[in-house]
């Protein structure tokens, strides 16, 4: 369309009205923004650019230039992966805590057996799943007609970034992301009753009136359980190798590093008898015990109430374990207290003695001097030819062997009680239980894969923004999600997947490390309940961090969703059907929006804050975000520019949904694309339209064939996805027409179903 640059012409000459828009030209390499150096780093997750080269015209009759770029992120396919695995890890130990849960009564074991034969076959779908995934070659992305397949679904649907850097005469150069996706939602699965903000209600309100066979526990106690048995199996083994370190710190006779090996198995031990001051841990434990076959209790002898005349020479016993359980009548509730307490009674045990081994040391050297004859201690000097300094590994030895079995038979019950408590969740209702986790993984793995995309990319473009760079690390970021989805048949339930997918999200984390090799893909860690993604950087951008994301500080993120339907669909679902859900998710999602400013603006700088009022009023934006939210308008599509401009001034992450983000999610792009060339860089007001369907218009992407298409065709070389180009009109059709056109609709329905 129109014609092509063939000079480099600063100033329009000719009349305005009369020039077209220009497709410069179609170019495949990427642009770097901030050096060659970043190259290799952003194409470890970006294949397959598509450039365009446009040039429109000022409203002071100049030329700005804008480059266009699309591209696939092979993260598509490896971030479902490494989520996948870890899923496979997670269950694998579940399931291996269950069969250690140890001697139940009959109803309890055999709903035991039954769990673990339907997890089982859960974690061997996962294996196939991986295998399938494994074997995917060649293409980067998940075309829309692929959206249905089960070995796909952990897949997003067509993940792409979409870029647009503008080149203006007069303002700094810019570059405006927006990743686009298919909303996340369980395609395979079906929406015949309802998405996931449905099935977890209606499924939390069955288990919540179950039967007497069942002991109900909340989300909220559940997801507790999970999160101390995660803490239990980090801090175990932290604790057990400060204690080595201390022995070994002993065997060489350094005070200083005996105090800093202490110091560390201190802060790990104390951190460990925190995570069971609960009391779902006492709970579950009498849970358990009531669960057990009868038997009689045989309660160890208490440990002294001094700890500190007792600790060098008398350290607590450690507990026997139990040969039988006691019913509740026998249950003594104070036991557990004493059980856990001999772990901090056994750290004190080793600080005294490590204290006095200083202060004896400290004592053999300056006794030379006789300044201090008069004052010592009798006993104390007894004790030195006693105790030489050799004998410091052997002194603190038994003292560590007490703490650890302390440690190990804490860890033996509260892990028994905890998994008891997991047991609960999955007993009940089995299938519908597992089938719920699987669509809950499969979402969000598809929400996962995109938010990391979207991470690397704005750190990679933000780089060497100072002020980025501080709120990433103080704040953290705004994530906001445009769904266009309707309120009207699957879409509902693809809307309600959508909205838990992207709760979920809080549950991520991220961490920078500097990158060992020439592998700089993302690495995921953690379990369901809290996932660390670990970014690799190379070493040169590593270096230009602040000291605290280099030091580990976790990154967090702040997801936010607003959905606006726009197609016919949702034209009938506001005149017929019901549109409470889109009410609710976006009422919702403004106050994650409002919580995310108060903190931004609480703990950014006055300075920085400063910049960004004088740019726009953010709290005037969010107060017309929220008159329209609470207007209640048919197609409000200015809820959808106001939430985005909100995010693109809070340095945040853009993403646009649809179901398959082609036709709605292209309009939605490139209308938003033109708005910020109008709003930001000036575009001629005569050339609004034009320059909308320049960027829309199939002659400016070239004749695409059957082949080039990535919808129906070669995979390895794609062209953009848009493929439907309509006029804005289309999307304003007058409700007369829609009116009757439902009744044609109607009318054929019925013909052909008598």
């Amino acid at each position: 369309m129109g014609e092509i640059e063939d000079g480099e012409a600063d100033h329009i000459t000719t009349d305005v009205q009369g020039q077209k828009c220009a497709l410069v030209c179609e170019c495949t390499a990427p642009e770097s923004v901030n050096g060659k150096d970043n190259l290799p780093f952003l194409n470890a997750v970006l294949k397959n650019p598509v450039c365009k080269l446009y040039r429109f015209p000022t409203s002071d009759n100049k030329w700005m230039r804008i480059r266009e770029q699309m591209s696939e992120s092979i993260l598509s396919f490896h971030i479902p992966k490494e989520l996948i695995s870890l899923h496979i890890k997670e269950d694998l130990c579940r399931n291996q805590e269950l069969k250690e849960l140890g001697e139940l009564s009959p109803h309890w074991d055999n709903l035991r057996k039954n769990v673990l034969t339907h997890c089982d076959q859960m974690v061997n779908m996962y294996q196939d799943i991986l295998t399938e995934l494994s074997k995917e070659t060649g293409s980067s992305f998940k075309s829309s007609s692929s959206k249905g397949e089960k070995t796909l679904e952990f897949v997003p649907v067509n993940l792409h970034l979409q870029r647009m850097h503008v080149h203006s005469p007069h303002l700094k150069d810019a570059l405006y992301d927006v990743i686009t996706v298919g909303a996340p939602a369980a395609h395979f699965q079906g929406f015949k009753n309802g998405g996931l903000r449905k099935l977890l209600h209606r499924f939390e309100m069955e288990r919540r009136n179950t039967g007497y066979q069942f002991i109900y526990y909340s989300p909220e106690n559940t997801a507790k359980a999970k999160e101390v048995l995660s803490n239990i199996n980090q801090l175990q083994p932290l604790i057990a190798t400060h204690a080595d370190l201390l022995l070994n710190s002993a065997s060489q006779h350094s005070p200083d590093s005996l105090k800093n090996s202490l110091k560390m198995l201190s802060e790990k031990t104390e951190l460990f008898v925190h995570a069971f001051k609960d009391q779902l841990v006492r709970s579950a434990l009498l849970a358990l015990y009531t669960a057990r076959p009868g038997g009689v209790l045989k309660k160890p002898p208490s440990p002294k109430n001094s700890t500190e005349e007792s600790c060098p020479q008398d350290p607590p016993p450690p507990m026997r374990r139990q040969d039988s359980i006691p019913h509740h009548s026998d249950y003594d509730e104070e036991e557990w207290d004493r059980v856990w307490a001999n772990v901090g009674k056994s750290l004190n045990c080793i600080i005294a003695m490590v204290d006095k081994l200083i202060e004896r040391d400290g004592g053999s050297e300056g006794g030379g001097d006789g300044s201090k004859d008069g004052e010592e201690d009798p006993s104390l000097v007894d004790s030195i030819i006693t105790h030489p300094r050799e004998d410091w590994y052997e002194q603190l030895y038994p003292l560590i062997l007490t703490l650890k079995d302390c440690m190990g038979e804490v860890v033996n019950r509260a892990k028994q009680s905890l998994t008891f408590v997991l047991l609960q969740e999955l007993a009940y209702s089995l299938p519908q239980c597992l089938m719920l986790t699987l669509r809950r993984d499969i979402v969000f793995s598809q929400a996962l894969a995109g938010l990391v995309c979207g991470f690397i990319i704005k750190l990679h473009t933000s780089l060497h923004d100072p002020g980025f760079l501080q709120q990433l690390h103080t704040v953290g970021l705004i994530v906001q999600y445009e769904g266009l989805l309707s309120t009207y048949s699957d879409e509902i339930g693809m809307l309600e997947d959508m909205a838990v997918g992207i709760s979920d999200l809080k549950k991520v984390a991220f961490k920078i490390i500097e990158a060992k090799s020439n592998d700089v893909l993302p690495v995921i860690t953690g379990r369901r309940e809290h996932y660390v993604v670990e970014v690799k950087l190379p070493a040169r951008m590593f270096e230009a961090l602040p000291l605290q994301i280099k030091e580990g500080q976790l990154l967090h993120v702040y997801p936010v969703l607003f959905n606006v339907g726009i197609n016919e669909q949702q034209t009938l679902a506001e005149r017929f059907g019901d549109v409470s859900l889109q009410e609710s998710i976006n009422q919702e999602n403004f106050e994650l929006l409002k919580e995310y400013y108060a903190i931004f603006m609480e703990k950014m700088p006055p300075d920085y804050i400063s910049h960004f009022q004088e740019q726009n009023d953010l709290k005037g934006l969010l107060e017309n975000l929220h008159q329209n939210i609470q207007a209640k308008k048919r197609k409000n599509v200015e809820i959808m520019w106001l939430a985005a401009t909100i995010c693109r001034k809070l340095n945040g992450i853009r993403f646009t949904c649809c179901k398959s983000a082609k036709d709605r999610t292209s309009m939605s792009v490139t209308l938003e694309q033109c708005s910020i060339l109008r709003d930001e860089h000036q575009l001629h007001k005569d050339f609004f339209i034009r320059a909308l369907d320049c960027m829309r218009s199939r002659q400016t992407q070239g004749a695409l064939s059957e082949s080039d298409d990535p919808e129906t065709g070669c995979l390895t070389d794609n062209k953009p996805t848009s493929r439907h180009f309509y006029p804005v009109a289309l999307l304003l059709v007058s409700s007369h027409l829609l009116v009757v056109w439902l009744i044609l609709s109607l009318a054929l329905l019925l013909a052909k179903y008598q």
